[in-house]
């Protein structure tokens, strides 16, 4: 299976696809420990991850007729798409939703051996499958007519060498993203300090950046990701157990620095990929975010800086000295933004900062370290 992730924000515009699952055999269950986390109210019931299909027992059956029926119905709805969610917002066309039909197959059936379904019309041996033919139909339709995320459908994302689960509250991590992991393991290689010190995903979300960077440390350092929602953290440990990090990544609930207030001067290293879409920009984004994705982590307030200067003025008081961040921007601007706040703004606590292109060689990140 692949999955594509269309970037609807910031200065990126263009498809991306990224690789097939290499840990499909992972599939562990799951024990969430979050610190500090203040007792739920008496009514609430236990958040709990949605399991990515792959992942799911074929506990259903289904005649290949009848799959075959569904995948025709399925191909003529994404077909009938053409271009008018490219031409709305910079949506799928019809060639990406039929993609995304062929990979959702590939998760749904258990036996990739079978026939392609385009050629099974008459074949009525009986197939095992992860969902029933009833929720394929509702999964579909919700692609197409409410433009749900291709990730939230299958309930996961390819990132980097990992694959995450993912669920409708929790952002789905980027591509670009990714490069924030190859920072750090370029300030860790020849620095023992940073490299075995306390490191702190801020926002962690679905766990991305914290597990890339846990399985990157291994056993020198450790890492410590918050987030202020209890959903978000739940899928995370999920992707922290199955990437067995559970002794080197720690979770804990709160906004920002809040859960962070025993670490003052002791952290070794900060990443984070905070809201920074300016708030009248959301209603332009593609439907698939602004409809379903978290508004919480993608609106940075009017000028999507809100949170990114919060960042700024909390890692001069966490970081050590020789402390290194790296803080992911909707682009050039920002950027150069941030980097003229922290040299005259933020008491000169910093030195050494830089401004660092994604993949796509957008300016995209702002790193530095703590004097």
């Amino acid at each position: 299976m692949k999955l594509s992730l269309t970037y609807a924000f910031g200065v990126s515009n263009f498809t991306v696809f990224v690789k097939p699952p290499l840990f499909r055999n992972l599939h562990h269950s799951v024990c969430l420990s979050l610190k500090p986390t203040p007792p739920p109210p008496a009514a609430a019931a236990p958040l709990k991850h949605r399991m990515p299909l792959f992942l799911r027992p074929p506990t259903y059956t289904a005649p290949m007729s009848e799959l075959h029926k569904w995948h025709e119905w399925a191909k003529s709805l994404a077909s009938s798409v053409g271009t008018t969610f490219e031409d709305l917002d910079n949506g799928p066309d019809s060639s990406l939703l039929c993609r995304e039909l062929k990979w959702l197959v590939e998760d749904v059936v258990e036996d990739q051996t079978l026939p392609s379904l385009t050629q099974s019309e008459k074949c009525e041996r009986n197939v095992g499958v992860r969902v029933s033919l009833e929720e394929l139909y509702k999964l579909w339709k919700e692609r197409i007519e409410d433009r749900r995320p291709f990730q939230y459908i299958v309930g996961c994302e390819h990132w980097r060498d990992l694959v995450l689960c993912v669920q409708d509250g929790v952002l789905i991590p980027r591509p670009e993203t990714e490069r924030i992991v190859d920072l750090v393991g370029d300030v860790v290689l020849d620095n023992e300090e940073l490299r075995e010190g306390l490191w702190v995903d801020l926002g962690t979300g679905s766990g991305a950046i914290a597990i890339g960077v846990g399985m990157m440390l291994k056993s020198w350092g450790r890492v410590i990701a918050t987030d202020l929602s209890p959903l978000a953290l739940s899928v995370a440990a999920f992707n922290v157990q199955r990437y067995d990090l559970q002794d080197v990544v720690e979770l804990r609930q709160g906004s920002w620095f809040e859960p962070l207030k025993d670490l003052e001067g002791k952290v070794a290293g900060i990443i984070s990929n905070p809201p920074y879409i300016p708030s009248e920009n959301i209603s332009g984004l593609q439907a698939e975010v602004r409809r379903h994705e978290p508004r919480i982590a993608l609106d940075g307030g009017v000028h999507g800086m809100d949170d990114l200067l919060h960042l700024c003025k909390g890692a001069a008081s966490v970081l050590k000295s020789g402390g290194f961040f790296a803080f992911e921007t909707n682009g050039e601007k920002q950027c150069k933004h941030l980097v003229e706040y922290m040299e005259t703004a933020a008491g000169d606590s910093f030195c050494n900062l830089n401004i660092v292109p994604d993949f796509a060689g957008i300016q995209r990140f702002v790193t530095g370290f703590r004097k």
